[in-house]
């Protein structure tokens, strides 16, 4: 391998590891009081669901009288029609276009997840760095004296699953909008139907809180991820030293 190959990967390593470093120590207390503030906003801490309440411009039609009657002047038609088992197919309305133009994404929500989705993209990439220099601190394996080799792992663990939870946050506002589009083309076929609107609200009215909860976890997130690597850094670090101390 060509030496300046080797001096490059190298020093991609050094400058990951120094990052890293500064992440623990000051980049996570900021991003913890950064968040505190954020949910101590009017849009984060009232959390008042009549704020994201928002007409779907979906009008009711005017309904539709139909005569079964045959009106061609014989006296049998003022005789009522004889009752007959029959099956009836309600159908719904062919949509082609909407009379009041376009439905609108809930415009509350939408400013809402424009503040969300760059705290959560932050903490995939944090806890990528921070899972990549604990993987490079972890020494070639050998027999005996593992126990800080068990607390790099277990760390890396910890820190593995929440990447995994702030990307899967990603997919819960993606799998919002898909279940409020199903639901918003429900009302404009059956705009007469007053359960699918209550549906549309409700299900704002729960991505409402469900972003609030997502901002709170990525702030417990960052709060445990810096707790437990400032209790453990001397064995992050060097985890073969004669030190012993446990892991808490």
């Amino acid at each position: 391998m060509p030496k300046d190959t080797i001096t490059k990967v190298q020093e991609y390593k050094d400058s990951l590891i120094t990052k890293a470093e500064a992440l623990i120590t000051k980049g996570f207390p900021e991003k913890i009081v950064e968040l505190n503030e954020l949910l101590s906003t009017a849009m984060f801490n009232e959390r008042n669901f009549s704020e994201v309440h928002q007409d779907l411009n979906i009008p009711v039609m005017a309904p539709i009288l139909l005569n079964n009657h045959d009106n061609d002047g014989n006296a049998e038609d003022d005789h009522p029609m004889p009752k007959r088992a029959r099956k009836e197919d309600v159908s719904g309305t062919t949509v082609l276009t909407l009379p009041s133009g376009t439905v609108p994404c809930n415009k509350p929500l939408c400013e809402m997840i424009k503040v969300v989705k760059p705290i959560i993209r932050k903490l995939v990439e944090d806890s990528n760095l921070l899972k990549m220099w604990i993987s490079f601190m972890i020494p070639k394996i050998e027999d005996g004296n593992n126990f800080g080799v068990s607390i790099q792992e277990d760390t890396l663990a910890e820190i593995q699953t929440v990447e995994s939870e702030a990307a899967a946050f990603f997919d819960q506002i993606s799998r919002y909008f898909l279940s409020r589009a199903k639901v918003v083309s429900k009302v404009a076929k059956y705009p007469h139907i007053d359960d699918y609107r209550r549906a549309v609200v409700e299900l704002d009215e729960k991505e409402y809180l469900s972003l609030w909860l997502v901002v709170c976890e990525v702030r417990n997130r960052y709060s445990s991820l810096h707790d437990i690597v400032i209790k453990n850094l001397e064995k992050l670090k060097k985890p073969r030293s004669s030190n012993t101390e446990s892991l808490y």
